[in-house]
């Protein structure tokens, strides 16, 4: 049996700011109630539901505005990733949803969660991959991440000298 619910807060997968929904009574008991992102829908809530919805639209405008200017700065961009690899060219580990949003904030300055990073898998080869993003709104954008070895990058940095 489903239990109707008052979404106080987006919630990914299940529903946006001021949306009734239908959910399991555990998932409302276990979590949506005592996290504080949702109330059961009674009167009282109804009426809470249209001012939640008029703060969402709102909030919707402004976060649009951001991540469109995220993707902006993103897009097209080529970071870099410095991998150890083995003597024939295989990766130790790989790199990760974490590592990648790290990377975006050390090399462009820009900070986004990494659930927004699209990647079915982490990266566990060399060379140049596109990487999807899909910011608030749906705004999307996508990046390259040129995955280099340790070797690869000192000779790129220790290019020779023009002889005269």
């Amino acid at each position: 049996m489903a239990t109707k619910l008052l979404l106080l807060e987006d919630v990914d997968v299940l529903g946006r700011s001021g949306e009734i929904v239908n959910v399991r009574p555990g998932y409302a008991r276990n979590f949506l109630i005592p996290q504080g992102l949702a109330v059961i829908a009674d009167k009282r809530a109804l009426r809470l539901q249209e001012r939640l919805q008029e703060e969402r639209k709102k909030k919707a405008l402004v976060d649009k505005k951001e991540s469109e200017e995220v993707a902006a700065r993103i897009e097209g961009a080529t970071l870099t990733a410095i991998v150890k690899v083995d003597h024939e060219g295989h990766m130790y580990g790989s790199v990760t949803l974490a590592e990648i949003a790290s990377l975006l904030e050390e090399q462009q300055q820009v900070s986004i969660d990494k659930k927004s990073i699209q990647l079915k898998h982490p990266i566990k080869t060399t060379g140049v991959h596109t990487i999807p993003v899909k910011l608030k709104e749906g705004v999307t954008a996508s990046f390259h991440l040129k995955v280099m070895s340790e070797e690869g990058h000192r000779a790129s940095m220790e290019e020779p000298a023009p002889q005269q």
